[in-house]
């Protein structure tokens, strides 16, 4: 690979492709510990040093080398989950850290992993369907209970890929796809199909349980940044109130007693 000394980049330069690593970094669901070494990693690669704090809906980031500060605000962007970018983008700062990429290679590589597509959205949808239904294996349920929550899954499921393309709030697709979810679960108590129909709707809607949220806010407090974890655990907090709008709305209209 070519040295990291065959292009010198400014302070607007490192601060920019800093601005875009970090929303990508953060969308994916990263801790904000991670964010900071990796940030760190990559300015310092350049001979500069960088700060940033997360607010609710925007990233703070200043770089300089001493001589020369940028400070930039860029707005966090809506991303789903996704493991496999956060490693390929701290494998991005350790290969700028040990000079097997300059800036302008590191730059198309941050293109080209921002542009990698995520898991087909059918097998997505196969595979959360199945991980419900067995989480309802494991809290007890039986063979239909199972079969009851992996149709309930798949159908509330597919009811949230629609509603993101299509750019519906968050909130009102939690709500949505837990109250279809918790109707169709609730089959199983109303047709008497099998001994465990209480495992069957309360395991129905755990695909919307917000459990990545909820450990990096823990996370975020514990390395102090008080800020990020409040903001996330808000937002996780408003999604299960909203998923447990859906499940008890669900379970009215089905006339299932909830006590």
């Amino acid at each position: 690979m070519t040295s990291s000394t065959t292009f010198k980049p400014g302070v607007k330069d490192v601060a920019s492709f800093l601005s875009e690593y970090s929303v990508m970094l953060f969308g994916s669901g990263a801790t904000c510990i991670r964010m900071e070494k990796n940030m760190h990693r990559i300015a310092r690669s350049q001979g500069m040093e960088a700060e940033f704090s997360i607010l609710p809906r925007h990233i703070h980031l200043t770089v300089g080398d001493g001589s020369d500060t940028v400070t930039s605000v860029v707005a966090i962007r809506d991303m789903p989950i996704s493991f496999a970018k956060i490693a390929l983008l701290s494998k991005l700062s350790w290969q700028m850290a040990d000079c097997r990429y300059d800036f302008r290679q590191a730059v198309k590589v941050l293109a080209k992993i921002g542009s990698t597509p995520g898991t087909p959205p059918w097998r997505l949808l196969l595979l959360v369907s199945l991980a419900n239904a067995s989480f309802c294996r494991l809290f007890g349920g039986d063979a239909m209970a199972m079969a009851v929550v992996f149709v309930a899954t798949f159908a509330g499921f597919l009811v949230k890929q629609v509603l993101t393309d299509r750019h519906v709030d968050f909130r009102l697709t939690a709500v949505a796809c837990s109250f279809i979810s918790a109707v169709i679960a609730s089959s199983d108590a109303l047709f008497s199909l099998g001994a465990t129909p209480e495992i069957a709707v309360g395991t129905s809607v755990l695909y919307l349980v917000p459990g990545i949220p909820f450990i990096n806010s823990f996370c975020d407090m514990i390395d102090r940044h008080y800020l990020c974890s409040f903001g996330r655990m808000m937002n996780a907090v408003v999604i299960s109130c909203c998923l447990s709008l859906g499940l008890c709305a669900g379970m009215l209209l089905m006339n299932l007693g909830m006590f």
